[in-house]
Protein backbone atom coordinates (compact mmCIF):
# COMPACT_ATOMS: atom_id res chain seq x y z
CA UNK A 1 0.00 0.00 0.00
CA UNK A 2 1.48 3.59 -1.18
CA UNK A 3 0.63 6.40 1.45
CA UNK A 4 0.75 9.76 1.25
CA UNK A 5 2.66 12.17 3.39
CA UNK A 6 0.27 13.51 5.59
CA UNK A 7 -0.57 9.70 6.32
CA UNK A 8 3.02 8.77 7.06
CA UNK A 9 3.45 11.51 9.17
CA UNK A 10 0.59 10.64 11.20
CA UNK A 11 1.81 7.21 11.64
CA UNK A 12 5.33 8.86 12.95
CA UNK A 13 3.07 10.86 15.29
CA UNK A 14 1.17 7.75 16.19
CA UNK A 15 4.02 5.67 17.01
CA UNK A 16 5.89 8.04 19.05
CA UNK A 17 3.11 8.75 21.62
CA UNK A 18 2.39 4.76 21.63
CA UNK A 19 2.32 3.26 25.16
CA UNK A 20 2.57 -0.37 23.41
CA UNK A 21 6.29 0.06 21.97
CA UNK A 22 6.97 0.42 18.30
CA UNK A 23 7.13 -3.48 17.37
CA UNK A 24 3.76 -3.90 18.44
CA UNK A 25 2.21 -0.74 17.39
CA UNK A 26 3.71 -1.34 13.67
CA UNK A 27 2.46 -4.97 14.22
CA UNK A 28 -1.66 -3.30 14.72
CA UNK A 29 -0.90 -1.12 12.28
CA UNK A 30 0.62 -3.52 9.75
CA UNK A 31 3.69 -1.62 8.40
CA UNK A 32 7.13 -3.51 8.31
CA UNK A 33 9.70 -1.97 10.96
CA UNK A 34 12.02 -1.15 7.82
CA UNK A 35 9.67 0.96 5.91
CA UNK A 36 8.28 2.86 9.15
CA UNK A 37 12.29 3.68 10.04
CA UNK A 38 13.14 5.05 6.50
CA UNK A 39 9.76 7.36 6.93
CA UNK A 40 11.08 8.37 10.04
CA UNK A 41 15.14 9.42 9.09
CA UNK A 42 13.76 11.06 6.05
CA UNK A 43 11.45 13.39 8.57
CA UNK A 44 14.13 13.56 11.37
CA UNK A 45 16.22 15.19 7.89
CA UNK A 46 13.82 17.16 6.23
CA UNK A 47 10.67 17.37 8.27
CA UNK A 48 6.97 16.50 6.72
CA UNK A 49 8.47 17.37 2.97
CA UNK A 50 10.61 14.59 3.51
CA UNK A 51 7.52 12.65 3.21
CA UNK A 52 6.46 13.68 -0.30
CA UNK A 53 6.62 9.94 -2.64
CA UNK A 54 7.61 11.80 -5.50
CA UNK A 55 10.41 14.27 -5.54
CA UNK A 56 9.96 17.70 -4.47
CA UNK A 57 10.26 20.33 -7.16
CA UNK A 58 13.69 21.85 -6.79
CA UNK A 59 13.14 24.75 -4.40
CA UNK A 60 11.75 28.20 -5.78
CA UNK A 61 14.18 30.78 -4.61
CA UNK A 62 10.95 33.83 -4.76
CA UNK A 63 9.67 31.66 -2.02
CA UNK A 64 12.62 31.89 0.42
CA UNK A 65 11.69 32.69 3.94
CA UNK A 66 13.39 36.28 4.86
CA UNK A 67 15.58 37.04 7.97
CA UNK A 68 12.48 39.08 9.67
CA UNK A 69 10.40 36.01 9.13
CA UNK A 70 12.98 33.23 10.74
CA UNK A 71 13.57 35.55 13.73
CA UNK A 72 9.60 35.59 14.39
CA UNK A 73 9.45 31.93 14.24
CA UNK A 74 12.92 31.75 16.63
CA UNK A 75 11.25 34.34 18.90
CA UNK A 76 7.87 32.47 18.89
CA UNK A 77 9.22 29.56 19.66
CA UNK A 78 11.41 30.77 22.27
CA UNK A 79 8.09 32.55 24.13
CA UNK A 80 5.63 29.82 23.42
CA UNK A 81 7.98 26.75 24.21
CA UNK A 82 4.92 24.52 24.61
CA UNK A 83 3.88 24.95 20.94
CA UNK A 84 4.96 21.93 18.29
CA UNK A 85 6.35 23.63 14.92
CA UNK A 86 2.61 23.35 13.51
CA UNK A 87 0.96 25.41 16.16
CA UNK A 88 3.95 27.87 16.16
CA UNK A 89 2.71 28.18 12.15
CA UNK A 90 -0.80 28.62 12.55
CA UNK A 91 -0.03 31.11 15.14
CA UNK A 92 1.91 33.53 13.08
CA UNK A 93 -0.60 33.11 9.99
CA UNK A 94 -3.53 33.92 12.84
CA UNK A 95 -1.65 36.55 14.84
CA UNK A 96 0.87 38.39 12.65
CA UNK A 97 -0.91 38.25 9.05
CA UNK A 98 1.22 36.69 6.87
CA UNK A 99 1.29 32.93 5.76
CA UNK A 100 4.28 30.71 6.47
CA UNK A 101 4.52 26.68 6.17
CA UNK A 102 4.49 24.14 8.95
CA UNK A 103 7.46 22.13 6.93
CA UNK A 104 9.54 25.88 7.00
CA UNK A 105 8.83 26.47 10.48
CA UNK A 106 10.22 22.85 11.12
CA UNK A 107 13.07 23.65 9.56
CA UNK A 108 14.21 26.92 11.30
CA UNK A 109 13.16 25.15 14.90
CA UNK A 110 15.61 22.57 13.61
CA UNK A 111 18.15 24.50 12.95
CA UNK A 112 18.36 26.14 16.41
CA UNK A 113 17.12 23.08 18.11
CA UNK A 114 14.09 24.24 19.11
CA UNK A 115 11.38 21.16 17.83
CA UNK A 116 9.47 20.23 21.03
CA UNK A 117 9.29 16.08 21.50
CA UNK A 118 5.37 14.93 19.95
CA UNK A 119 2.93 13.10 22.59
CA UNK A 120 0.56 11.28 21.15
CA UNK A 121 -2.16 8.47 21.61
CA UNK A 122 -2.11 5.46 19.17
CA UNK A 123 -5.50 4.97 18.00
CA UNK A 124 -7.07 3.71 14.94
CA UNK A 125 -9.20 4.81 12.57
CA UNK A 126 -12.02 1.40 13.51
CA UNK A 127 -11.26 3.17 17.25
CA UNK A 128 -13.16 5.94 16.43
CA UNK A 129 -16.96 6.36 16.82
CA UNK A 130 -18.68 5.37 13.92
CA UNK A 131 -21.38 8.34 14.16
CA UNK A 132 -19.47 11.31 13.25
CA UNK A 133 -20.83 14.63 14.30
CA UNK A 134 -22.05 17.66 11.90
CA UNK A 135 -22.52 20.12 14.48
CA UNK A 136 -21.88 21.87 17.75
CA UNK A 137 -23.86 20.19 20.92
CA UNK A 138 -24.85 17.51 18.59
CA UNK A 139 -23.07 14.84 20.81
CA UNK A 140 -20.93 15.42 24.08
CA UNK A 141 -18.18 12.94 25.33
CA UNK A 142 -17.72 12.45 29.04
CA UNK A 143 -15.37 10.89 31.52
CA UNK A 144 -13.71 10.83 35.02
CA UNK A 145 -9.92 11.28 35.10
CA UNK A 146 -7.85 11.39 38.99
CA UNK A 147 -5.26 13.52 40.67
CA UNK A 148 -3.58 13.23 43.89
CA UNK A 149 -3.97 16.13 45.91
CA UNK A 150 -0.57 16.29 48.37
CA UNK A 151 -2.42 15.89 51.94
CA UNK A 152 -5.88 15.51 50.83
CA UNK A 153 -5.76 12.05 48.55
CA UNK A 154 -7.25 11.59 44.93
CA UNK A 155 -9.28 13.81 43.23
CA UNK A 156 -11.47 13.43 40.46
CA UNK A 157 -11.99 15.91 37.26
CA UNK A 158 -15.55 15.16 35.71
CA UNK A 159 -15.61 16.74 31.97
CA UNK A 160 -18.05 17.38 29.40
CA UNK A 161 -16.12 17.57 25.69
CA UNK A 162 -18.06 18.45 22.34
CA UNK A 163 -17.31 15.62 19.87
CA UNK A 164 -17.88 17.85 17.16
CA UNK A 165 -15.20 20.82 18.20
CA UNK A 166 -13.27 19.14 21.13
CA UNK A 167 -14.73 22.73 23.10
CA UNK A 168 -14.46 21.87 27.14
CA UNK A 169 -18.02 22.33 27.55
CA UNK A 170 -18.06 21.50 31.47
CA UNK A 171 -15.94 20.38 34.08
CA UNK A 172 -15.90 20.11 37.85
CA UNK A 173 -13.08 18.90 40.45
CA UNK A 174 -15.03 16.32 42.71
CA UNK A 175 -14.25 14.02 45.81
CA UNK A 176 -15.61 11.37 44.41
CA UNK A 177 -16.93 9.77 40.62
CA UNK A 178 -20.74 9.55 42.20
CA UNK A 179 -23.81 9.70 40.02
CA UNK A 180 -24.36 12.89 41.22
CA UNK A 181 -21.01 14.51 40.63
CA UNK A 182 -21.47 13.06 37.07
CA UNK A 183 -24.97 15.03 36.86
CA UNK A 184 -23.91 17.99 38.32
CA UNK A 185 -21.33 18.29 34.86
CA UNK A 186 -23.87 17.79 32.86
CA UNK A 187 -25.99 20.79 34.29
CA UNK A 188 -22.71 23.11 34.03
CA UNK A 189 -22.47 22.22 30.50
CA UNK A 190 -26.23 22.80 30.15
CA UNK A 191 -26.08 26.25 31.15
CA UNK A 192 -22.82 26.77 29.52
CA UNK A 193 -24.58 25.70 26.31
CA UNK A 194 -27.75 26.93 26.19
CA UNK A 195 -29.09 24.20 24.46
CA UNK A 196 -32.61 24.23 24.83
CA UNK A 197 -34.36 20.73 26.60
CA UNK A 198 -35.99 19.88 22.70
CA UNK A 199 -32.44 19.78 21.31
CA UNK A 200 -30.11 18.68 23.67
CA UNK A 201 -27.13 16.65 22.60
CA UNK A 202 -26.55 12.78 22.95
CA UNK A 203 -24.10 11.61 25.44
CA UNK A 204 -21.67 9.56 24.82
CA UNK A 205 -19.42 7.79 28.10
CA UNK A 206 -18.14 4.93 29.03
CA UNK A 207 -19.92 1.90 31.69
CA UNK A 208 -18.61 3.11 35.34
CA UNK A 209 -20.88 2.94 37.71
CA UNK A 210 -21.53 6.64 37.75
CA UNK A 211 -22.78 6.51 34.93
CA UNK A 212 -24.94 3.22 34.66
CA UNK A 213 -26.79 4.21 37.54
CA UNK A 214 -30.30 4.45 37.72
CA UNK A 215 -30.64 8.29 39.23
CA UNK A 216 -27.69 9.45 36.50
CA UNK A 217 -30.43 7.38 34.35
CA UNK A 218 -33.61 8.95 35.20
CA UNK A 219 -31.78 12.66 35.14
CA UNK A 220 -30.50 12.33 31.63
CA UNK A 221 -33.96 10.78 30.67
CA UNK A 222 -35.83 14.15 32.47
CA UNK A 223 -33.25 15.99 30.49
CA UNK A 224 -33.99 14.63 27.47
CA UNK A 225 -30.92 13.74 26.76
CA UNK A 226 -30.39 10.70 25.05
CA UNK A 227 -27.10 8.45 26.54
CA UNK A 228 -25.29 6.09 24.21
CA UNK A 229 -22.51 3.79 26.12
CA UNK A 230 -19.22 2.84 24.77
CA UNK A 231 -18.19 -0.50 23.81
CA UNK A 232 -17.27 -2.77 27.47
CA UNK A 233 -13.51 -2.86 27.90
CA UNK A 234 -12.90 -0.74 25.03
CA UNK A 235 -12.13 3.22 25.68
CA UNK A 236 -11.03 4.34 22.54
CA UNK A 237 -14.97 4.43 21.69
CA UNK A 238 -14.69 7.52 24.15
CA UNK A 239 -11.11 8.75 22.03
CA UNK A 240 -11.20 12.34 21.74
CA UNK A 241 -12.37 12.60 25.54
CA UNK A 242 -9.46 10.09 26.56
CA UNK A 243 -7.16 12.33 24.61
CA UNK A 244 -7.57 15.06 25.93
CA UNK A 245 -7.41 13.53 29.82
CA UNK A 246 -4.02 12.52 28.48
CA UNK A 247 -2.63 16.08 27.05
CA UNK A 248 -4.60 17.29 30.06
CA UNK A 249 -2.71 15.14 32.66
CA UNK A 250 0.68 15.31 30.71
CA UNK A 251 1.27 19.08 31.88
CA UNK A 252 -0.89 19.67 34.84
CA UNK A 253 1.06 16.73 36.73
CA UNK A 254 3.97 18.28 36.01
CA UNK A 255 3.65 20.23 39.08
CA UNK A 256 2.63 19.28 43.07
CA UNK A 257 -0.33 20.54 44.41
CA UNK A 258 -0.87 20.92 47.66
CA UNK A 259 -4.58 21.78 48.01
CA UNK A 260 -7.66 21.01 45.91
CA UNK A 261 -7.86 25.00 44.94
CA UNK A 262 -4.29 24.76 43.65
CA UNK A 263 -5.22 21.65 40.99
CA UNK A 264 -8.30 23.12 40.40
CA UNK A 265 -6.91 26.57 39.50
CA UNK A 266 -4.12 24.63 37.42
CA UNK A 267 -7.28 22.91 35.54
CA UNK A 268 -8.86 26.03 34.57
CA UNK A 269 -5.82 27.46 33.20
CA UNK A 270 -4.96 24.31 30.82
CA UNK A 271 -8.85 24.52 29.84
CA UNK A 272 -8.93 27.68 29.01
CA UNK A 273 -5.82 27.63 27.04
CA UNK A 274 -7.07 24.22 25.46
CA UNK A 275 -10.44 25.98 23.92
CA UNK A 276 -9.31 29.42 23.14
CA UNK A 277 -5.06 28.96 22.12
CA UNK A 278 -4.25 25.47 21.23
CA UNK A 279 -4.33 24.81 17.27
CA UNK A 280 -5.77 21.05 17.04
CA UNK A 281 -4.48 19.22 13.72
CA UNK A 282 -7.86 17.19 13.67
CA UNK A 283 -10.25 19.94 13.21
CA UNK A 284 -7.93 22.14 10.54
CA UNK A 285 -5.52 23.64 13.01
CA UNK A 286 -8.12 25.70 14.68
CA UNK A 287 -8.81 26.00 18.29
CA UNK A 288 -12.05 24.09 19.66
CA UNK A 289 -13.65 27.69 20.75
CA UNK A 290 -13.41 28.49 16.79
CA UNK A 291 -14.80 25.33 15.90
CA UNK A 292 -17.75 25.35 18.34
CA UNK A 293 -18.82 29.27 17.67
CA UNK A 294 -19.02 28.81 14.55
CA UNK A 295 -15.47 30.79 13.54
CA UNK A 296 -14.00 27.70 11.50
CA UNK A 297 -15.48 29.40 7.62
CA UNK A 298 -13.94 32.64 8.29
CA UNK A 299 -10.71 31.83 10.34
CA UNK A 300 -9.80 29.80 7.09
CA UNK A 301 -11.07 32.01 4.47
CA UNK A 302 -8.86 34.73 6.03
CA UNK A 303 -5.90 32.52 6.17
CA UNK A 304 -6.22 31.97 2.26
CA UNK A 305 -6.24 35.00 1.82
CA UNK A 306 -3.35 35.58 4.00
CA UNK A 307 -1.43 33.30 2.23
CA UNK A 308 -1.99 34.55 -1.25
CA UNK A 309 -0.98 37.79 -0.70
CA UNK A 310 2.59 36.35 1.78
CA UNK A 311 3.48 34.19 -1.59
CA UNK A 312 2.52 37.41 -4.09
CA UNK A 313 4.39 39.96 -1.67
CA UNK A 314 7.62 37.68 -1.69
CA UNK A 315 7.41 37.31 -5.50
CA UNK A 316 7.29 40.98 -6.14
CA UNK A 317 10.02 41.06 -3.35
CA UNK A 318 12.09 38.51 -5.77
CA UNK A 319 11.59 40.24 -9.08
CA UNK A 320 12.66 43.53 -7.59
CA UNK A 321 15.83 42.14 -6.15
CA UNK A 322 16.87 40.23 -9.49
CA UNK A 323 15.72 43.37 -11.48
CA UNK A 324 18.40 45.71 -8.98
CA UNK A 325 20.75 42.52 -9.58
CA UNK A 326 20.41 43.07 -13.31
CA UNK A 327 20.87 46.50 -13.06
CA UNK A 328 24.36 46.43 -11.21
CA UNK A 329 25.80 43.67 -13.39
Amino acid sequence: MRYSAAEKLEIIRLVDGSDIGVTRTLKELGIHKSTFYNWYEKYQQSGPEGLINQPASPKQVWNRIPKREREKVVEIALEKSHYSAREVAWHITDQYGYYISESSVYRILREYDLLTAPAHIVLSASDSFKDKTSRPNQMWQTDFTYFKVIGWGWYYLSTVLDDYSRYIVGWELCQGMKAEDAQRTIEKAILHAGVAKENRPKLLCDNGSSYIASEFNSFLKEEKIQVVHGRPLHPQTQGKIERYNRSLKNVVKLENYYSPEELERAVESFVEHYNYHRYHEAIDNLTPAQKYYHQAEKVLRQRQITKKRTLKKRREQHRRAAATKQLVT
